[in-house]
């Protein structure tokens, strides 16, 4: 049987916080990224080394193919270190350390087998994390294998150190990259929303996924207007500031993705695909984050 396709948002609320918490918790980290739940050949538990090829068989396209799991998570970690393996990535490299992800030269040919690594991880957090603390380590590490994808790209790295992260993001080609770039930093946000705001986390991340939207609206079923209507609907109320809850722009992003006549008719185009317009999930993140 394969899954609904379940979409994931920015500042989504929180439950019990692991795979044997509370059925509500379970049903939301379901409905925040695309699972195809299989039902054919499980793989083992303590699955062996995987090769590359199988690896990437499991990465279609802005999905990830797995059971929803032990199984699911075993294969979806042996894929990981299958991708760490291709890329010559050491044991002893520190993941959750950006300057030694940074420093580990990586040539740029293999630009896309580290953006997958950074998808892998974000699955890997917002599916099967058991907890905080796992679901912390593996936003951050894809966090980091996000950015390095980005900096790889010697274009992207000199305007970064010459005029900034933002103009860096403005120039930028590969809309992936900085979507699970994006959707690492922007989660790992989530456990602190005062300071990603004030430590810059939001600016930059929204400069990214309005550029994903720029370069290719459709992508994650048009998931960047999904994502950015979810973070300016959910974003702290301030009394001043640019990066403060603004449901009238969440409402803007939103409609993209529901086809609700009676709060979108004003808003050209709207929507934008009626297929994703159809899916549950969207009108779940539209009613939580501008509704609600």
């Amino acid at each position: 049987m394969v899954y609904d396709r379940a979409r994931h948002s920015w500042l989504r609320a929180r439950g019990a916080g692991s795979r044997g918490g509370e059925e509500t918790e379970t049903g939301r980290k379901l409905t925040l990224i695309a699972v195809l739940v299989l039902t054919a050949l499980a793989v083992n538990a303590q699955a062996a080394p995987m090769g590359l090829e199988d690896a990437l068989a499991i990465f279609q396209g802005d999905q990830i193919v797995v059971e929803y799991s032990d199984q699911g998570r075993a294969q979806l970690e042996a894929a990981i270190e299958a991708l760490k393996s291709a890329l010559a990535v050491p044991a002893n490299l520190d993941e959750e350390s950006e300057r030694e992800v940074d420093a580990f030269f990586i040539a740029l040919e293999w630009r896309d087998l580290v953006v997958t690594l950074a998808q892998g991880y974000f699955t890997l957090g917002v599916i099967f994390a058991d907890g905080r603390d796992e679901e912390e380590a593996a936003y951050r590490k894809g966090k980091h294998w996000g950015l390095k994808s980005l900096r790889m790209d010697p274009t992207f790295a000199a305007v970064e150190k010459r005029a900034g992260f933002v103009d860096a993001v403005e120039q930028e080609t590969n809309a992936p990259a900085l979507y699970w770039a994006g959707l690492n930093w922007l989660s790992l946000g989530n456990f602190d929303r005062l300071a990603a705001v004030s430590s810059g986390v939001v600016k930059k991340t929204i400069a990214m996924l309005e550029r994903v939207v720029e370069l290719d609206e459709a992508y994650d079923c048009y998931g960047g207007y999904r994502v950015l209507g979810s973070i300016w609907g959910a974003l702290p109320w301030l009394p001043l500031g640019t990066y403060r809850r603004d449901l009238e722009r969440a409402r803007t992003y939103l409609c993209h993705v529901v086809d609700v006549p009676r709060v979108c008719s004003d808003l050209a185009p709207c929507p934008v695909d009626p297929i994703c317009t159809e899916y549950l999930g969207n009108h779940r993140v539209f009613a939580e984050f501008y509704l609600m």
